[in-house]
């Protein structure tokens, strides 16, 4: 009988499910889920749909492959992080998640910037007050819906809810722990200062577990669910975005991998804990390494906005349309030039109230105009955080394309023209659910070396960069970064009077 790994990835639009044996991918599969934005700066989503769609996709990959059920060796799952979902004393979720790319708690971040002392927390979180920090979106929580905070029991990840689902284990993955903005990245606890000015009940964050560590193993009712083997073993996993790392086989400093999901990922590799004010920290899941992580709140998402909302078009061929139409607009787009901050902005600049703005319209734009600038600005941003660890001393030696936008040479090409570097792009990489799923079977043996990731990196494309489109883009790039500094005062004036309005909201009911 083969041996497998299992990798279940719960992606901001979907969740993914991944098949290996020893040295190929068997199966693999998805399913589509909804996030929900039902105001300006919000993103939750339904753990519930997650994991009834994690369900459906073992059980399909487990039709597909009949003797999978007894030769999966471990399971692995990844997330996006740090995503918050509440339990009750019964493990049901109380309400929807509060994804990482939310915005809301713009009020608690300036309040804790100002009582925290953000040196104090940056020396031993890697980071300042942010968005992205569980704290902030906590304290909006009881704030808002006060009447939902006695009832919390247990404060999880999207991953650790389903290693939740599968095993009946309470645990957070470690990489959860770093980007909560609460735990110290050293000394490797949690910040007790922190967690006093939430005054949730002791245990309500489960133990902290590395992420090749096994949590527990495939429950009797999660096997009755899923139809997988009793008792398999369930690692912590890992945060998406460091799987995503790992698949596309990054173990050495100087190697960067962009990431183009539905928020846009840059990832450094680097051999020792030295965070950046700009950027996020995590460690790899290789050890010994460490990542010095960049995450833009809008990336593909920017793509799926400007197709359903403006264009309202689900053709399937639509974006192989868009992308020959846009080809045929010069670099820069005619002068249009695009902030992607439409759900704020995490790193480099950490402002939630930063809007998405197209500037330099005219009568003679059309949409492929718009679909480049997007494109564009996605690789902008992507730029702008690599002056940021070029400003740390470290140099990028090898860049690396995954996730949906790979697919397109078209943008692929733009980025290497806007980065002036050569990227290698892998257009069929199945991303986190392939990192995570080597990580379990690493973790029980079925890999003998890390290196044997590379082995599945078979389909890839080399892009070069040409100088007289990256001339023209350096032009460009000058004035996004300008904009953003001009316009940022009047960012918070749109802030403060949108939020006037939106603070008389009805409590959510429960």
């Amino acid at each position: 009988m083969s041996s497998y790994s299992l990798g279940i990835d719960i992606g901001t639009t979907a969740v993914k499910a991944i098949l290996l044996s020893e040295d190929r991918i068997v199966y693999q599969t998805s399913a589509a889920h909804h996030l929900l934005s039902e105001r300006h700066g919000w993103a939750e989503e339904d753990a519930g749909e997650w994991w009834g769609n994690a369900v459906k996709v073992v059980r399909e990959t487990l039709a597909a492959v009949p003797d999978a059920r007894d030769g999966i060796r471990a399971i692995g799952v990844s997330g996006m992080v740090p995503a918050i979902v509440l339990l009750d004393e019964r493990g049901e979720p109380l309400r929807n998640s509060i994804q990482q790319n939310d915005a809301r708690a713009t009020e608690q971040i300036e309040r804790l910037r100002r009582e925290l002392d953000q040196e104090r927390l940056f020396a031993a979180t890697g980071g300042f007050t942010n968005q992205q920090h569980v704290l902030p979106r906590l304290l909006w929580l009881r704030e808002h819906e006060p009447r939902l905070w006695p009832r919390i029991s247990a404060v999880l990840g999207s991953y650790d809810y389903i290693n939740y689902k599968l095993t009946g284990a309470l645990a957070l993955e470690i990489n959860w722990a770093v980007e909560s903005g609460m735990f110290d990245i050293r000394k490797r606890e949690w910040i007790g200062e922190q967690l006093e000015l939430l005054g949730l009940p002791e245990g309500a964050f489960p133990p902290v577990k590395e992420s090749a560590e096994r949590i527990g193993v495939v429950s009797e009712e999660a096997a009755a669910t899923t139809g997988l083997r009793p008792g398999t073993p369930v690692i912590a996993g890992s945060a998406d975005h460091i799987a995503s790392t790992l698949a596309a086989g990054i173990l050495e400093q100087g190697e960067l991998l962009i990431k183009f999901g539905g928020a846009g990922d840059i990832l450094y590799c680097m051999n020792e804990i030295r965070p950046a004010p700009e950027l996020f920290f995590d460690y790899h899941v290789y050890p010994g390494k460490y990542l010095l992580n960049g995450c833009m709140a809008s990336s593909g998402s920017l793509v799926k906005w400007y197709s359903n909302e403006l264009l309202q078009d689900d053709s399937p061929d639509l974006f192989a349309r868009l992308d020959r139409d846009a080809e045929r607009v010069p670099p820069g787009s005619d002068g249009l030039i695009i902030l992607p901050y439409f759900l704020g902005e995490k790193t480099p600049i950490f402002d939630p109230e930063a809007r998405g703005v197209l500037f330099g319209l005219s009568l003679a734009h059309k949409r492929e105009h718009i679909f480049r600038a997007i494109l564009e600005s996605v690789i902008y941003g992507f730029r702008h955080h690599i002056e940021v660890i070029h400003g740390l001393g470290y140099e990028p030696q090898r860049i690396l394309a995954t996730n949906g936008g790979a697919k397109s040479k078209f943008w692929c090409q733009i980025a290497a023209d806007v980065l002036n570097a050569e990227i290698r792009s892998y257009p069929s990489h199945p991303g986190s659910a392939l990192g995570v799923a080597f990580l379990a079977g690493k973790s029980e043996g079925v890999y003998g070396s890390w290196e044997q990731i590379r082995d599945f990196l078979v389909d890839y494309r080399d892009f070069k960069p040409d100088p007289s489109r990256a001339a023209v883009y350096d032009k460009a790039y000058a004035i996004y970064r300008k904009l953003y500094a001009q316009l940022k005062p009047l960012f918070a004036e749109v802030g403060a009077m949108y939020g006037d309005s939106a603070d008389r909201q009805e409590e959510q009911p429960l």
